[in-house]
């Protein structure tokens, strides 16, 4: 296996996060809650995607790449820290966002705006369409001599997905020194890097712990995931036999992506009280709202403790309306 270290990485990140117990919520479920605090990494209002650009933008900057790309929604967080990742490198962040959801100035596109990003909102429903477009302005700046960088949704590629094998080693030294055996891991998935990366990593580093991704959206992830594993596990040359039941999907959509959930929200509003921690209502609170929901129902498998590792997300707290 290649050491993960070999890879080319950028340190954008202020890493280790923590890692702790939450103890209001354990007792309340009598099971050990622990949560690794990935909107604590140091960058904007910090997520999940910055351990994803720091090798998406380590190759680009190999590669020679001056101008980025990439896209989402409106009020996309992985936009927003491409556009903050790249303002800290000198590069540029061309933003192509679809019209759909909150596109006011709020939130999000607030954000965009202070890191310097070119961010232009495109009237589709296509992700395809946004990629012809993205490829069109990327040939036409570079026959103005730039070079240009396209990162997919969500950051999900197999290198984007490294990031998360990089998360779980960390956290693995962690949960080693505060004497925690870690028996399920559990995180929102909007587009399958890092629940591929978390997966990928309990197989190397956590073996028998249990990977549950919490869809937000409605994409086939039963499929996206483990092809995102197997084009991570080849770049870091890992040969790794599939384990039968190490990985489930549930959802918790509800009417629609990015559209807050009523149910979700007692969630959201008691970690805050309780813990002083911020979920949004696209991401996070989904996931967390659904993990409460399975550990009422005692329905996660898995000896030891589970960890929910939080992907960020809080700017949208400031564009949109709990449900």
């Amino acid at each position: 296996m290649k050491n993960i270290s070999n890879l080319p990485r950028l340190p954008l990140g202020q890493y280790p996060t923590p890692f702790y117990k939450l103890e209001s919520v354990s007792a309340r479920y009598g099971r050990d809650v622990y949560i690794k605090r990935d909107d604590l990494c140091g960058v904007a209002l910090g997520g999940n995607k910055v351990r994803k650009l720091e090798f998406l933008l380590a190759q680009a900057k190999i590669d020679g790449c001056d101008t980025v790309f990439t896209t989402g929604g409106p009020q996309s967080n992985h936009a927003a820290l491409t556009a903050a990742c790249a303002a800290r490198l000198g590069m540029k962040a061309v933003l192509l966002l679809k019209r759909r959801g909150v596109t006011e100035r709020r939130g999000n596109l607030i954000l965009d705006e202070l890191y310097g990003a070119e961010a232009d909102l495109v009237d589709t429903d296509s992700y395809d369409e946004i990629y012809a477009e993205m490829r069109r302005r990327a040939a036409e700046l570079e026959t103005q001599g730039r070079k240009c960088c396209l990162i997919p949704l969500g950051g999900s590629t197999p290198l984007g997905a490294v990031g998360y094998v990089n998360c779980v080693r960390e956290f693995t030294v962690q949960a080693l020194a505060a004497g925690v055996r870690v028996g399920h891991i559990v995180s929102a998935t909007g587009s399958g890097g890092t629940t591929a990366g978390l997966l990928l990593g309990a197989r190397l580093f956590q073996p028998g712990a249990k990977v549950t991704g919490v869809a937000v959206s409605g994409d086939p992830f039963d499929r996206m995931v483990p092809e995102l594993v197997k084009g991570a596990a080849a770049l870091l040359e890992c040969a790794l036999a599939e384990n039968p039941g190490d990985f489930e999907m549930v959802e918790n959509v509800g009417a629609g992506y990015a559209v807050p959930n009523a149910l979700d929200t007692p969630q959201i509003l008691a970690l805050a009280r309780d813990e002083g921690i911020l979920l949004d209502p696209v991401y996070t609170g989904k996931a967390y709202s659904k993990l409460c929901r399975m550990l009422e129902a005692d329905s996660l498998s898995g000896d030891g403790a589970v960890v929910f590792v939080h992907t960020g997300g809080a700017a949208a707290l400031f564009a949109m309306d709990l449900g």
